[in-house]
């Protein structure tokens, strides 16, 4: 884990596991077999080294008679395995009662589909491992849940059109994307905008614009690079944003003009 929060819930999940382990007069080893897991494993949890499964807490909780109390600890334990970036990005998004976002290199995160977002993570340099591409695309993936929440919230996307084009993860992948982006985008509570690479005058040249507007009425901005990620609440800062991007959105295609072209870029991938 990359920070103490995460480290913390681990560290007291591995305690547990063991209170619970030792009461049932179990060793290691026993309570790994016992559950199908080696000893090994077993130890690493109870030290906070290493994450359970939730099929870990479940059979341990089984094994050991914890009565329920094991297997309750996966929902925490799912949250802390997601980066602390992610995490609190995910609170943010949970607030909003209005999300607005322009991307100009891939399709945005909360539009992409599982197999795309691998091949981003797989791609990047210095290389992640796999249980760290896996803890990406499963936080990524877990933010989507804003589409489902009630009440709804307003959603707006602008994407380049560069981006509908680039083969990420292959044509296969980009296919499944671009039938992502039509679906999503049917949605009453979702807008989905093209921007056309014709376009002489560009408001966006600046870079990606995440806005999100909370529940008491306070706008803030979300940036991220390629060395730091920071929050934007300074309305001196984040109403420059908000000017950007309406004219972003006023000179992209309009939505019903923008899922269409994205069916035509789909017809010819």
């Amino acid at each position: 884990m990359e920070d103490e929060e995460a480290a913390a819930v681990l560290k007291t999940v591995g305690r547990q596991i063991k209170m619970w382990r030792e009461a049932a007069g179990l060793t290691q080893p026993e309570l790994g077999e016992a559950i199908g897991y080696g000893g090994e494993m077993v130890s690493s949890v109870e030290r906070g080294r290493r994450s359970p499964k939730p099929d870990f807490l479940d059979r341990s909780d089984e094994v050991l008679g914890a009565g329920g109390k094991s297997s309750a600890m996966k929902k925490d334990l799912e949250e802390a395995r997601y980066p602390k970036k992610v995490r609190d990005l995910a609170k943010l998004e949970g607030e909003a009662v209005e999300l607005g976002a322009y991307a100009n290199h891939y399709v945005h995160g909360l539009l992409q589909t599982p197999e795309y977002t691998r091949a981003l993570f797989t791609m990047r340099r210095p290389s992640y491992t796999e249980d760290e591409i896996d803890s990406h695309v499963n936080a990524r993936m877990a933010r989507q849940s804003i589409f489902e929440r009630v009440p709804r919230p307003t959603l707006t996307f602008v994407q380049e059109e560069v981006t509908l084009s680039r083969p990420i993860g292959g044509r296969l992948v980009l296919r499944q994307q671009l039938e992502r982006l039509l679906e999503i985008g049917s949605l009453r509570h979702v807008e989905i905008q093209v921007m056309p690479t014709d376009r002489e005058d560009h408001a966006g040249m600046g870079g990606p614009i995440r806005l999100l507007k909370l529940q008491k009425g306070q706008t803030v901005a979300h940036e991220e690079g390629q060395t730091f990620n920071r929050l934007i609440s300074d309305p001196r800062e984040v109403q420059p944003l908000e000017l950007r991007y309406g004219i972003i959105r006023s000179q992209a295609l309009p939505p019903r003009e923008s899922l269409a072209f994205i069916e035509k870029v789909l017809g010819e991938t």
